[in-house]
């Protein structure tokens, strides 16, 4: 009963701040460009005589409240672009809808000026909240000529990826499965393909990429370490048009274009955009990379599908039907490895003529099936297909903001494992978590505060788990910030990867346990069922000049439960699951230098992270102390055709749990009469392990990219893009893992030369 009082609030919370102060008004609109139709995210918007102004948002979307009546002059104006002009008349209590679509500057700007990025940096939070553009995942040398989102998040302080093959995402200390991966809303459980260069996400198709790596507000929750928040844009609204890429790698195609067109400024559309690309590096490695791998090859397989149908209405709404479908496949000759992943789902905005608030919403189903068959293993399955509903709503004021909103999650579970003893470990659960959040700021002169509220209540375990969170910022000058933020994180989802495991494939997924479960290496049971963290973090940011900002932050992370399978349970009778503490924290260094034709990024993190399982308190497998990432780029040439690109990334190596010997494998099939001394033992002998868990440290990683591109532009819309890139230039043989039973040592990937072409119309 209590709880549907909550719930019942944030129903009503619509009608309470629904209402214009009646005797100002408000002017609002989208921004777009004028070519492409699409929306212009981070312009300043101005009314001129008023003392008012906004940022558009990276939708485009822009709101000045509370304007007094009268006829004001409407500037929109971003680096780049030739600033709009436009008269609006403001009534009171009514709402003035005015669209800005800016056209780019023919003249070669003499400097760089302040953004709206930079204005907007003084007005929101933005701890541990980075923000990519397609515009930078291109500036990284990329492998095969061909950017891609999982290259770039590799650069950004507090990431850690593991290696170029099979490579998981950890962040500030959390592993993969406690990161939310979404698109466009949807739930995305494996984003990278197994060849670690890639991901299932299309670049040329993504608006906009949000990096949460802490103390992320309540808007977002259901998980305990991180959010990576992809969107894609819409397609062309004025024309068809797309590309066709080919690498050593991938081939790729995109086509998009208006099924009804946009015939006037204040106009609706409909339009749709398709992206498809396949991994064709399995059929040309023996010809183009003989020597890697030896027989084995690149033997990666992959396929990837992408779709959105969009309708914009005049005055900002809209709406999107959209879907996808990834598949991807490894095969080794001791490990087969796949996996199928779908989904789709809805999303809207509405605009009302007559309110502040702006009402979006989201449905989305999608799902995950993986298997692994190895030669001296039974084959393992998992499965995971969950729907999400979720409708939001922002009331914005001159100098404050409020959201809130409801969420609905549900989710449906299938693993079966054979472990190491032959003993079953399987599951088949559904599971519902229904959250209602808030989130408010206000800027009070220098000071910006957002405290918000998260409740999730998780059904199958009947728990519900407040969740307090607060940003806040303080411009000490207008070129330095001081930030901060935290709060309380939970998640009712695990992973079957052991924090014992270098190289894991197969990732399994599952619920919360429903059964109970005890304290770390105790008999008293836990307070809950949930995994749990405590995040801190501040720092201050500072704009050295116009074009030269840098970030500092530190960050502590405590979680104060983790759950994981306990794959190596030798009786029936031991417990499935078992609990871990942990610690993560750190210090992320990052400068970004911005010239009319250099772009320089680099970011050095310093992090520890610890678990303790009762017995130990150990470093798990992702536990890099040190990271450095430099990126640079530099154009040339009259029409800035040509492009240089550099990336060296530098790592402390990763800890791992020595051997301490070995001993021979009898199946006993003859029972207490197996000849022990004389008999034929089993071909795999058993490796005994050293008592400190990760006690070693594996060599230290670092790798050279270089890439070089040339655009030949045959008409206004058309043209073609060469990118000759190398990675790991010096060769650097890098450790993947040791294989202990033969003794070998496994190589990332060496020195790749690569061509690519992209044609774009």
């Amino acid at each position: 009963m209590r709880l549907s009082l909550i719930f019942g609030a944030f129903l009503a919370l619509p009608f309470l701040l629904n209402a214009q102060k009646a005797n100002t008004g408000a002017i609002r609109g989208n921004v777009y460009d004028k070519e492409t139709a699409q929306p212009v995210g981070f312009a300043t918007i101005r009314a001129e005589g008023a003392n008012l102004g906004t940022i558009s948002d990276v939708n485009g979307f822009y709101s000045i409240n509370n304007v007094p009546p009268g006829t004001y002059q409407l500037s929109v104006s971003l680096t780049g672009y030739e600033i709009f002009t436009a008269q609006v008349t403001v009534k009171k209590g009514e709402i003035t809808y005015q669209s800005a679509y800016i056209s780019e500057s023919g003249q070669n700007l003499g400097e760089i000026v302040i953004s709206g990025r930079k204005a907007q940096a003084k007005t929101d939070v933005q701890v541990s909240k980075i923000s990519v553009s397609p515009k930078q995942i291109k500036s990284l040398p990329s492998v095969g000529g061909q950017s891609d989102i999982a290259q770039y998040l590799t650069v950004l302080p507090g990431v850690v990826f593991t290696g170029d093959q099979g490579g998981q995402l950890y962040i500030r200390g959390g592993s993969p499965v406690q990161n939310r991966i979404l698109l466009d809303g949807m739930t995305i459980y494996n984003p990278f393909h197994s060849i670690g260069f890639f991901s299932v996400f299309e670049t040329e198709l993504i608006r906009n990429v949000d990096v949460l790596t802490g103390g992320f507000n309540a808007e977002h929750g259901g998980r305990i370490s991180a959010i990576v928040d992809v969107k894609t844009r819409e397609g062309n609204r004025k024309r068809l048009s797309g590309l066709a890429s080919v690498g050593p790698f991938q081939a790729k195609a995109i086509l998009e274009g208006p099924i009804v067109p946009l015939k006037s400024d204040n106009g609706s559309s409909v339009s749709f955009v398709m992206a498809g690309k396949k991994a064709i590096i399995n059929q040309l490695d023996s010809k183009l990379y003989p020597n890697i791998n030896d027989s084995v090859g690149i033997p990666f397989d992959y396929r990837d599908f992408y779709g959105k149908l969009s309708f914009l209405s005049g005055n900002g709404s809209k709406f999107n039907v959209f879907g996808f479908n990834y598949t991807d496949g490894v095969n080794y000759p001791a490990t087969k490895f796949g996996w199928t992943s779908g989904g789709g789902g809805i999303d809207f905005t509405l605009v009302p003529t007559n309110s502040n608030t702006i009402v979006n919403g989201t449905l989305t189903f999608s799902n995950y099936d993986s298997e692994i068959e190895e030669a001296d293993q039974e084959p393992r399955t998992s499965g995971i297909s969950g729907y999400y509903g979720a409708l939001n709503f922002k009331n914005l004021g001159r100098d404050n903001e409020v959201e809130y909103g409801l969420a609905l999650t549900g989710f449906h579970t299938e693993f079966q494992f054979l472990n190491f003893r032959k003993i079953t470990i399987e599951q088949n659960d559904n599971t519902t978590e229904i959250s209602a959040y808030v989130r408010w700021k206000r800027k009070i002169g220098p000071l910006v505060i957002e405290p918000g509220f998260r409740l999730q209540y998780y059904q199958s375990l009947d728990d519900v788990s407040p969740e307090p969170r607060l940003g806040l910022k303080y411009n000490i000058t207008d070129k330095l910030r001081f930030k901060l933020a935290g709060g309380l994180y939970s998640q009712n989802l695990l992973s079957t990867v052991n924090e014992r495991d270098i190289v894991n494939l197969f990732v399994g997924f599952l619920s919360g346990p429903e059964e109970t479960i005890y304290e770390p290496n105790s008999t008293t049971a836990t307070k809950h069922r949930l995994q749990k963290a405590l995040h801190g973090v501040s720092g201050f940011e500072i704009d050295i000049t116009n074009n030269f900002e840098v970030n500092v932050e530190g960050y502590y992370k405590k979680f104060t439960q983790l759950l994981a399978l306990n794959r190596f349970k030798d009786e029936l009778a031991d417990p499935n699951f078992f609990v871990e503490k942990g610690d993560a924290y750190g210090i992320d260094l990052s400068f970004k230098l911005e010239g009319k034709r250099s772009y320089l990024w680099g970011a050095y993190s310093l992090g520890y992270v610890t678990r303790n399982d009762g017995q130990q308190v150990y470093p798990p497998v992702f536990d890099r102390r040190h990271n450095v990432n430099l990126v640079g780029t530099y154009q040339l040439g009259k029409k800035r055709e040509w492009e240089f690109g550099a990336r060296w990334n530098f790592g402390s190596g990763f800890p791992f749990t020595l051997t301490q010997g070995f001993y021979t494998n009898y199946n006993f099939d003859d029972g207490v009469g197996t000849d022990v001394l004389g008999g034929n033992p089993d071909g795999t002998p058993g490796i005994v392990y050293a008592s400190k868990r990760n006690g070693g440290r594996l060599p230290y990683y670092h790798r050279l990219d270089l890439s070089v591109k040339r655009v030949f532009k045959f008409s206004k819309y058309s043209n073609l893009e060469l990118t000759a890139s190398a990675t790991n230039v010096y060769d650097r043989p890098n450790i993947f893992y040791y294989d202990r039973v033969r003794a070998e040592r496994v190589n990332q990937l060496p020195l790749i030369p690569g061509l690519s072409a992209t044609f774009q119309f």
